[in-house]
């Protein structure tokens, strides 16, 4: 089974990129999916967080309130580190118990899509790592359009997470996403097409 770790910035495309290999025929598997599994309320890690953040975290139905979260942690590295490292460990196990599984089933390609792949040490786990990257106007422009952010607010999101050209470093592929989806589906399909040639020879 060949492993493809994904990641990227907010805003970067990450998710569009993720869907078009799942078209194509990629197993996804999100690791922040599985991390809404790892805090389920009254879970191990749902205490821990809510011991570290404190209960104004919860929605009324004790789901933590991601963006609520979000808006204590980001700009705030002491508080960002803490929140990682009660997340970080029990996400990768999750993400090691569920590549067993896919391995068993005869999965042939995986695309395990992190957006900590790099900053969380996890690239070992994977062949091959993509990076989606975006410029920051287009990026800002995605952030306001889709989740209603100021230019702060995502100004501090963006300047909290790895910056594109030390994710580069760590790439095999960088996929630019400044582009159309049409376009995007091109570059896409081909890299797909040059990863199955290469993984098969």
């Amino acid at each position: 089974m060949k492993i493809i770790g994904l990641t990227g910035g907010i805003g970067s495309g990450k998710s569009t990129v993720a869907r078009l290999l799942a078209e194509l025929g990629a197993y996804v598997l999100d690791a922040d999916k599985l991390g809404h599994e790892a805090f389920k309320p009254g879970s191990a890690g749902w205490r821990e967080v809510v011991a570290a953040f404190g209960k104004d975290i919860l929605k009324p139905d004790n789901e933590i309130d991601r963006a609520k979260l979000g808006r204590m942690v980001f700009g705030k590295p002491e508080s960002l580190d803490r929140l990682n490292n009660i997340m970080h460990p029990r996400i990768l196990e999750l993400v090691k118990n569920r590549l067993a599984q896919l391995r068993e089933e005869g999965v042939s390609v995986v695309v395990l899509e992190v957006i900590l792949l790099i900053e969380a040490g996890w690239t070992p786990l994977v062949d091959e790592v993509w990076v989606t990257a975006a410029s920051e106007a287009t990026i800002l422009k995605r952030l306001k359009n889709r989740s209603g952010y100021s230019e702060e607010e995502s100004l501090s999101r963006i300047r909290s997470q790895m910056a594109n050209a030390d994710r580069a470093k760590h790439a095999e592929i960088v996929i630019n996403t400044d582009c159309s989806l049409a376009e995007l589906k091109i570059r896409v399909k081909a890299l797909w097409a040059n990863f199955n040639k290469s993984s098969s020879q």
